[in-house]
């Protein structure tokens, strides 16, 4: 999934779900002659990641994955 939905990703990393994946775009211009470079660059980088589940965020100067699900930590429990 692309999204630039901050909820969606914030929803699945508090589900402790293992998926979908989601590419996450963080950039006030989301028009695809700007991001589309970035994105296919992305998607190649981050193909394993992504294949394995994981939320990959954009934004102007970087890109950070992190792999589904994610834990919550010691001693922090879900409600």
């Amino acid at each position: 999934m692309l999204t630039s939905d901050l909820d969606f990703s914030a929803l699945l990393a508090t589900s402790s779900a293992g998926g979908p994946s989601v590419l996450q775009v963080r950039t006030q211009d989301v028009f695809p002659e700007s991001l589309g470079a970035q994105v296919v660059r992305v998607l190649h980088e981050q193909s394993e990641a992504l294949e394995s589940g994981a939320i990959v965020t954009i934004d102007e100067l970087t890109a950070r994955a992190r792999i589904l699900p994610i834990s919550r930590g010691p001693g922090r429990e879900s409600r």
